[in-house]
């Protein structure tokens, strides 16, 4: 640690984010620029605690050595900071944006004062290295001559391409949209990740040789599907990191017709065609003067009030399920666990700042969709509901709404790979394969991310895409 006395000295200062009601005018990043010494101040927080839990299971799932670069930050000793970063994250200009961070609700100092600012140290770190040209590509000294195929270019494809190639393997990664990034690229809007810090990394990866073939539909049936036969054929091995793509609907009355769309297929389109055409080609769904209601809480929905209120909707309401987090830990919710507790994402923060209020309404579900004698959506009928998510008489209230979002999360990976290699799914739906060895019920197959393990974070898959890699190496060895 830099300075033993530092967590006294020093109060936690967040890199602040761009006023809320200028970045509503664009989809550029929130952020702000990094400034060195307020982070190496926040550095010097780092605490001498004998077991930094912030890179414990509870913390970190990569395992960054987050005690070592804070205080090589806090000495300004930023390439060996970024040096000890790139020992366990392949990305951290990824994660350093859109991590929810663990490690600080697991950080020693946050069970009495408020945790090390990690996820600013770890961004300002990434991007350093890359302003600085520390960040080159770093293709290997040779080939094995083996071959693996990865089908899915989201952080769990991208991870393994990066260690499988640098062990020498000649790795094909396939990616069924028209950009290399999976969820990095589609579903994550700019205004949190600017596709080019995607880019930006997906072409230092070409430069180490690893192949990229967009509008590749590993497994599937139309003009851009590749035959999963011929991949078992070509390759060594195969690794499925194709996510976990299937939306959870609200089957409720009057689903069916417009008005209604799951958050994925806005967020998608609109950042198609955001990149395509500054969403001159119209192309996606415009939420201008519309009343919008986003169904369900979490990253998504959030960034479902974010694309709404750029687009210059009329009206946002953010329907949850759960209650109203407290502001504090519960006793059920003890140090180093999650903290789950009250708090103000950027797209709250945002509609807040326009329309004066939070939009999220809490312990609410749907009960009906309405529309009228043509099908137009007018809006939804809904109850108030209890702790166990009953109904509670006499609570139905209409809330007018031309555009609804769903983002309840998802349920597992799409089955047209599974089903033409006849895989073994778990009791979720999702391949089945054990973290640990990855191994699916083919013996040349494996599968990695949000396909095997259920929807999660880029952190973690980040941390599957390097573990099954170690796996694929194994087994093209034996």
């Amino acid at each position: 640690m830099g300075k033993p006395t530092g967590f006294k000295e020093f109060n936690r200062q967040s890199e602040p984010y761009r006023d809320a009601m200028v970045r509503l005018l664009d989809f550029k990043e929130i952020y702000t620029d990094h400034k060195e010494e307020l982070l190496a101040t926040q550095g010097a927080r780092c605490m001498d605690c004998g077991v930094p839990f912030c890179q414990s299971d509870e913390g970190c799932p990569v395992y960054n050595l987050i005690p070592e670069w804070n205080d090589l930050v806090y000495h300004k000793r930023w390439k060996e900071a970024l040096d000890r970063l790139h020992k366990t994250n392949n990305f951290p200009e990824f994660t350093g944006r859109v991590c929810p961070a663990p490690c600080e609700g697991a950080c020693v100092l946050g069970i009495h004062e408020p945790a090390v600012t990690i996820k600013n140290i770890e961004c300002a770190i990434a991007d350093k290295g890359f302003d600085e040209g520390w960040i080159v590509a770093d293709p290997p000294y040779f080939r094995t001559g083996k071959k693996v195929a990865i089908a899915g270019s989201g952080p769990a494809g991208l991870a393994a391409a990066a260690q499988l190639n640098h062990a020498g393997h000649e790795v094909t990664v396939y990616e069924r949209d028209d950009r290399v990034g999976g969820l990095l690229m589609y579903g994550i809007p700019n205004m949190k990740l600017e596709k080019a810090v995607v880019d930006r990394r997906v072409d230092l990866l070409r430069e180490e040789g690893i192949n990229f073939i967009v509008n590749a539909d590993v497994g599937g049936s139309g003009e851009n599907g590749i035959p999963v036969e011929a991949l078992l054929n070509d390759f060594d091995a195969l690794l499925l990191a194709t996510g976990a793509t299937t939306p959870r609907d609200l089957q409720i009355e009057d689903r069916e017709g417009d008005g209604v769309h799951f958050a994925m297929e806005f967020l998608l389109k609109n950042t198609k065609s955001l990149l395509d055409s500054n969403l001159e080609d119209g192309n996606y769904i415009n939420a201008r003067n519309r009343n919008v209601i986003v169904i369900g809480g979490g990253d998504t929905g959030t960034d479902c009030i974010g694309t709404s209120l750029r687009h210059g909707c009329k009206s946002l309401v953010n329907f949850e399920i759960m209650p109203r987090p407290p502001a504090d830990r519960d006793a059920n919710n003890p140090w180093p666990t999650w903290p789950v507790i009250f708090r103000v994402e950027y797209g709250h923060e945002e509609a807040a700042a326009r329309d004066g209020k939070d939009p999220r309404v809490y312990s609410i579900s749907g009960k009906e969709f309405v529309r009228d004698e043509d099908g137009k959506l007018l809006g939804i009928n809904t109850t108030a509901v209890d702790e166990n998510f009953k109904e509670i008489p006499g609570t139905i209230e209409f809330w007018e709404a031309d555009l609804i979002f769903l983002s309840m999360g998802f349920l597992g990976p799409e089955h047209y790979v599974s089903e033409a290699l006849d895989l073994e799914l778990d009791q979720r739906s999702n391949y089945k394969a054990e973290y640990g060895d990855f191994k699916t019920s083919h013996p040349q197959v494996f599968a990695a991310g949000d396909c095997r393990r259920g929807q999660s974070l880029v952190v973690r898959a980040i941390d599957e895409g390097r573990l099954v890699a170690d796996e694929i190496n194994k087994f093209l060895e034996s």
